[in-house]
């Protein structure tokens, strides 16, 4: 019998993130899918990793906490959970990054790029905005975000281009500020170490990244996660393999037709789906179409990687039937799809949310798997198709015919048990 876990990866000792204080903004989709786009063409030197502060803290991202479209967003220092909202790449170059010797330093929940801008009030400078300088997402490359970068994690000083090497970056508090410093002589408050909290996305221009942690379920205000934890738990800390797809994505295309719905109701965010035999379900970007839609899903050794980290959403944009659940990639935010029209062995994807390529899709039975949270043990039942199962089939993720009522063999299962990594 082939089992599948869930596991919601928790920093160990913390059932309770630090809190981050969210305002009263409604987030436009369609703004934010136009302004924060993923460079999939970047190289990152670190690629969801934290950032820590000389005493330990975090730095740390609220996307509720700016405007409608996800810029103007403080960054403020907590201490460390593990969660998205502490996740950074390090980006060397890339559509916004043409600097050598400099680097951008992006959210790896937001896409938006760290940023200086001395116009603004003082304690309200530094800022997460739109990569490129350009509110709506269009523009290309600004001095305001590109810092100083000779490789390495550090600790190292983050110092803005645009503030003539006499800025840096410090902790005022519980935000990132700035003060007035020789870059070469700074200390305490103004060095940053880079230390991976998760393993790089899979991209194939990803340069490095170290992999000591597994991040947490993410902070999502809807998620229902549950904060039980077995300290019996391991992870694997292997780096994530490199891309193996060819395809080459239209970002525009991207961000219209994979759109994270962040009014969903997420009963498990950023949690591994592993088999019995202890692989994991795993995605990867560039191996569907230039939308990201058509995406295989294979079986592959665990290794904490953003391709293998899934939300599973109870109620939502595109879920409005109870008892069931998207299992959505965290990574694309494409849901997994049965489609019996494809050909044999090529049925089970990653599809837009909603069923329409384009991401214009509402709700499909062919993305709804039945689910209803309070078993141990699940299978992974398409609505679509009566007795009907998805099994691990030689590496790739494949539908068998079952008994529904009683599955005992070839069927993928799925636990709610949570772990804490130690």
């Amino acid at each position: 019998m082939i089992l599948t876990s869930i596991l919601a990866l928790l920093n160990a000792g913390l059932a309770v993130a630090a809190p981050i204080h969210s305002r009263d903004v409604t987030l436009d989709p369609a703004a934010v899918a136009e302004a924060q786009v993923r460079d999939d063409t970047a190289t990152r030197a670190f690629s969801a990793a934290q950032i820590q502060t000389g005493d330990g803290q975090c730095l740390a991202v609220d996307p509720a906490s700016g405007d409608f479209r996800e810029n103007l967003i403080p960054i403020q220092v907590v201490a460390c959970n593990g969660s998205d909202t502490q996740q950074w790449d390090i980006i060397t170059s890339g559509v916004h990054n043409n600097e050598p010797g400099f680097a951008l330093v992006v959210s790896t929940l937001t896409n938006g790029c760290l940023n200086f801008d001395p116009r603004r009030a003082a304690g309200n400078q530094v800022i997460l905005f739109s990569c490129g300088g350009r509110a709506d997402g269009g523009g290309t490359v600004t001095n305001s975000q590109l810092f100083t970068f000779s490789g390495g994690a550090g600790p190292l000083p983050l110092v803005p281009q645009n503030g003539n090497n006499a800025t840096c970056l410090t902790v005022n508090g519980d935000l990132l500020d700035q003060t007035a410093c020789d870059p070469s002589t700074a200390s305490g408050n103004e060095l940053f170490t880079i230390s991976a909290s998760g393993s790089s996305p899979a991209s194939g221009t990803d340069a490095a990244t170290s992999t000591t942690d597994i991040p947490s379920s993410s902070a999502t205000p809807s998620a229902a996660s549950s904060t039980t934890t077995d300290s019996t738990a391991t992870s694997s800390t292997a780096s994530a393999p490199a891309s193996t797809g060819t395809t080459v994505l239209d970002p525009a295309a991207v961000a219209e037709a994979q759109v994270r719905d962040d009014t969903a109701t997420r009963a498990f965010s950023a949690a591994q789906i592993q088999t019995s035999d202890g692989q994991c379900l795993s995605v990867d970007a560039n191996s569907g179409d230039f939308r990201e839609n058509l995406i295989p899903i294979t079986t592959q050794a665990c290794d904490g990687s953003a391709g293998q980290q899934w939300d599973v959403i109870t109620a939502g944009v595109h879920n409005n039937v109870p008892g069931t659940a998207l299992f959505v990639s965290s990574l694309t935010q494409g849901c997994l799809n049965f489609d019996p029209r494809r050909a044999a062995g090529n049925q089970v994807l990653l599809f837009s949310c909603g069923g329409r390529a384009d991401g214009g899709g509402s709700v499909t039975n062919s993305q709804l798997f039945t689910f209803t949270g309070n078993s141990t043990t699940i299978p992974l039942l398409p609505t679509n198709q009566a007795d009907t199962c998805l099994f691990d089939n030689n590496g790739n993720l494949d539908v068998t015919s079952c008994d529904t009522a009683n599955p005992e063999t070839d069927e993928v299962r799925a636990s709610t048990d949570v772990y804490a990594v130690v």
